[in-house]
């Protein structure tokens, strides 16, 4: 089992176990973006090859098996009902069905912020495009939010798209429990992405009050799944019916008598279930989960490592005293796991960065530098370092 500790060490003794991903070998700041794998999750592609050549069309048996253990290990991390839980390919695909199962005929307006991840930013603004209403609430100032959601919630919203952290600067937002009674007492429903949530934030919907609420995330970033590991938690004693549906959703109304053309659905997940997929992807989930396991690596030491890494960071940036108008760290005051820096040359000093073997990224005039588990305190403050030089050539 890793310690903070251990993160000051020449080796961390986790990297280890990424050795295909070479996280000794260059500096992986992209942990808010997209993790390094375990070894071990190649595993997984190997043996859903393996029931595939040997089982052919039967592996379907060994599949759900697969799928049904992946919704009992992330129901485990949200604190919740696996039956709750549907999985799909992205999240893209997951939101389609979640706004398909809406009443937008009687509820033409949707409420969301200009802070959201592409997946919903760019699929709101082509429905405001004469099709919906959509009210873009400033996300700043991030703790007032949740307040100015409520404000525009009235009996024509169909639902609040939000996310619980913020992908431009970590920022996490409080009060969406009360965000979810004022859709409940308007007639909405409340859509909240968990996407760097999980595994970066201890989290519990019963401790969020969000139970009433429908959650979208993946595995690509802190959960070090890979690609094709999206879910979707569906709200509990409701009946929905989305629009979207796969004849996967089918499956748990195969003994009830069909009339002719009839469209029937199943509880909880079973409504929005989809259709056939590549399942490679959740074996190496198993196999990462297992790792995981294995290793302790739960929420609460991830989190006491994440603290220290971006401290480290942190302060290795701060001695530097750099130009503030040339960058500058944004308040790193109740933010999830990664750093954000703002600078007018973002895009470049992440190139610059590149070059020097250190990968980040940027959105916009956002710098972000995500940390991960299997990186030492040496490899951090080597990147801040690599980072002044950088500027040092401007």
């Amino acid at each position: 089992m890793i310690s903070v500790e251990d993160l000051g060490k020449d080796i961390n003794p986790l990297s280890e176990y990424y050795k295909d991903f070479k996280v000794t070998e260059r500096i992986l700041l992209t942990g808010h973006s997209h993790q390094a794998q375990p070894d071990c999750a190649k595993e997984g592609v190997l043996k859903c090859w393996k029931d595939a050549s040997s089982l052919a069309d039967d592996k379907w048996g060994k599949v759900f098996e697969a799928a049904d253990s992946v919704r009992t290990y992330l129901s485990g991390l949200m604190d919740d009902d696996k039956n709750n839980i549907v999985l799909g390919q992205n999240t893209h695909d997951l939101i389609l069905r979640f706004l398909s199962a809406l009443d937008l005929k009687k509820r033409n307006k949707i409420i969301t912020t200009d802070g959201e991840f592409h997946t919903i930013r760019r699929q709101m603004d082509r429905l405001s495009q004469g099709i919906l209403e959509v009210v873009k609430v400033q996300r700043n100032p991030v703790e007032t939010l949740s307040e100015r959601i409520i404000q525009q919630i009235d009996n024509k919203v169909c639902a609040v798209m939000v996310s619980k952290v913020m992908f431009q600067d970590s920022a996490i937002v409080s009060g969406l429990s009360e965000v979810e009674n004022a859709c409940t007492m308007h007639g909405a429903k409340l859509l909240v992405d968990i996407y760097h949530v999980l595994n970066a934030i201890p989290f519990s919907i019963k401790e969020e009050g969000l139970k009433g609420s429908f959650l979208v995330g993946g595995g690509y970033k802190y959960l070090e799944l890979g690609e094709g590991n999206c879910f979707m938690r569906i709200p509990p004693n409701e009946i929905f019916k989305p629009v979207i549906t796969g004849w996967f959703a089918e499956f748990a109304t195969l003994s009830a008598k069909k009339i002719p053309g009839e469209v029937q659905y199943g509880e909880k997940h079973w409504a929005f279930e989809g259709s056939t997929y590549d399942p490679a992807s959740h074996y190496r989930a198993l196999e990462v989960f297992k790792f995981f396991d294995e290793q302790k690596l739960t929420p609460k030491l991830l989190r006491e490592i994440n603290i220290h890494q971006k401290k480290v960071l942190a302060d290795t940036f701060t001695e530097m005293n750099l130009d503030e108008k040339v960058i500058k760290l944004t308040s790193q005051k109740n933010t999830a796991g990664f750093l954000t820096f703002i600078t007018p040359f973002a895009g470049k000093f992440t190139e610059e960065l590149k070059i020097r073997n250190v990968f980040a990224d940027s959105r916009g005039e956002f710098l972000r530098l995500g940390p991960a588990p299997y990186l030492t305190d040496n490899q951090l403050k080597e990147a801040i370092y690599e980072l002044r030089e950088i500027i040092q050539l401007l």
